[in-house]
């Protein structure tokens, strides 16, 4: 059914950063499965362009008092809320540590029933990564405290739409460079958004996804050369791969450890399990052609 489904008398689902861009995309997931959902949203944030019927509660994950009423009488928590990427000023990698923890313990104290955790392919293998080893703190978290869990890992976003990096990335293959993470023979785990949104939608309901981390890929990891004649092929015109370019303090430190981590060749998904529980696992290609189409350097299908 390409619409959304008549919805359905039941508890809502608690989305926790849904303002965002996965977040939207999670949303609209949730939405056409029929589901409610109350957003949690912090104070000040924009929910003009979140849908009609969606029910907005103010909170902070850094402020427990603010979870408790949010998780109550919910039929799942699902959360994409990240504090290391600074979005926001003030944000930082406490939102990850001290506000999943947080979260947590509000959904162990309502009993809520399933908490769907967007994590971080391969986090558990990399412990010098902080915002990687800080989802797979959160990933033990929900195991200590006996909080029924699925632990969602994707891959890496070809892109992000909002902010500086997605136009940074339009600008690099407009000017015939992609921005690749690995040497060539080193290859990486890529995945579209929605992709993502789809399992996460899925997820809340699947019976055999309780309990389980599941990693979330595309058909085949690519190397930064590989990547690069990929969107060359897709554009029409040749692309070479460059590298990207990091800044030293804060942020930058954590994202100079990510690239040097990819350098190992341990962040490649096992989609098997996505397959048996989500359906077919789409093709790079498939992904690489969105990202091309929401920069606008493709024809929208």
């Amino acid at each position: 059914m390409s619409g959304p489904r008549e919805a359905r008398n039941e508890s809502p689902v608690l989305q926790v950063g849904a303002t965002g861009h996965l977040g939207r995309l999670i949303l609209g997931s949730l939405l056409n499965r029929g589901k409610s959902v109350r957003a949690l949203v912090r104070p000040g944030s924009d929910v003009s362009k979140l849908p009609k019927g969606v029910e907005v509660v103010r909170g902070d994950l850094l402020d427990p008092r603010s979870l408790r009423s949010a998780a109550e009488g919910v039929s799942a928590v699902v959360t994409s809320a990240i504090g290391y990427s600074q979005r926001r000023e003030g944000d930082s990698l406490r939102t990850d540590r001290e506000g999943n923890r947080n979260l947590i313990d509000a959904a162990r104290q309502a009993r809520v029933p399933r908490f769907i955790l967007l994590s971080i392919l391969a986090c558990d293998q990399a412990p010098d990564v902080p915002h990687f080893w800080a989802k797979k703190e959160a990933e033990d978290y929900l195991a200590q405290q006996g909080v029924p869990f699925v632990s969602l890992r994707p891959g890496a976003f070809l892109y992000a739409p909002e902010g500086g990096y997605g136009q940074m990335v339009r600008q690099g293959i407009e000017q015939g460079q992609v921005f690749g993470m690995t040497p060539q023979g080193t290859r990486i785990t890529y995945i579209a958004p929605k992709e993502v949104a789809r399992a996460v939608g899925l997820a809340v309901d699947e019976p055999k996804a309780l309990g389980a981390t599941i990693d979330l890929g595309s058909d085949r990891p690519l190397s930064g050369p590989e990547y690069a004649e990929l969107i060359g092929q897709l554009l029409g015109r040749p692309m070479r791969a460059a590298p990207m370019q990091q800044g030293r303090g804060g942020r930058s430190d954590d994202m100079a450890a990510m690239f040097r981590f990819f350098q190992t060749g341990k962040y490649v998904a096992d989609t098997r399990r996505q397959a048996e529980l989500f359906g077919p696992v789409p093709k790079i290609e498939e992904a690489a052609r969105e990202m091309l189409q929401d920069l606008g350097l493709l024809p929208g299908k």
